[in-house]
């Protein structure tokens, strides 16, 4: 019975000893291996070996060995968590990491990549429609009271034709003005004449007739004041409506 009590007492106070060893937090150098492993072993073969002498020479060898193994139980059951992150410390290959970190299985922060930013796809600018404007203020784009083109307004429009060429072009509307002289519905017919001649030349060109449309406003649109030589000259117009 005195045998029995004394392995009792025995390997109660080696628990007591290794559980206090097991508490120091390991250095993570290992990934399987606690740092204070080792000197756990040593206390529990030293007091495993001193309380086994108690009983015999024989009990001391084996009171080493039984008490170097459970000090490497206790040690390894007790492993701590020094940095918090979730592993443990016999595990954790990178200890000290800081609080509310990312880890993998083995305690090291987890690769961080940049966030993805998306990239809106480039958008062409919608293509702005263009208005050429030719009037008698610059040059006397046709014959009196004629829808007949002056040398001057063919020289203009030839011109004007190699910018209405391409893939691009989409259409081309020819508007014929008039100033007040005469009735409006006079005006009105000899703006569409008008127009229309324009338009001819153009294709004449080698704009194409697909993309070509006219229109006469005669005298209702004025951009200038028809009481002057001036204003009436600068009502004498046809624009051009450009879409690319």
């Amino acid at each position: 019975m005195r045998i029995q009590l004394s392995r009792v007492l025995s390997f109660l106070l080696v628990s007591s000893v290794l559980s206090g060893c097991a508490t120091t937090s390991s250095t993570g150098d290992a990934p399987l291996n606690q740092g204070n492993w080792p000197l756990c072993s040593a206390i529990g073969a030293l007091a495993g070996g001193g309380l086994g002498a108690i009983e015999s020479s024989t009990w001391a060898a084996g009171g080493a060995v039984a008490g170097a193994l459970l000090g490497t139980i206790i040690c390894y059951a007790q492993d701590g968590d020094e940095d918090s992150d979730g592993v443990f410390d016999r595990r954790d290959r990178c200890p000290g990491t800081p609080a509310d970190t990312a880890v993998g299985h083995n305690g090291c922060p987890l690769p961080q990549y940049p966030a993805s930013v998306a990239v809106e796809p480039a958008v062409e600018p919608l293509p702005q429609d263009e208005v050429i404007v030719l009037s008698d203020l610059g040059n006397v784009l046709f014959a009196f009271d004629s829808a007949e083109l002056t040398g001057d307004a063919r020289r203009l429009l030839a011109d004007v034709s190699t910018r209405l060429t391409g893939a691009s072009l989409v259409a081309v509307k020819v508007v014929g003005h008039t100033d007040s002289v005469g009735s409006d519905a006079y005006n009105q017919a000899l703006s569409e004449r008008r127009a229309r001649s324009v338009a001819d030349f153009l294709i004449a060109q080698g704009v194409s007739a697909g993309k070509l449309s006219t229109e006469g406003r005669g005298e209702s649109q004025p951009v200038a004041d028809n009481a002057s030589e001036a204003g009436r000259a600068e009502n004498r117009r046809v624009e051009l409506y450009v879409s690319r």
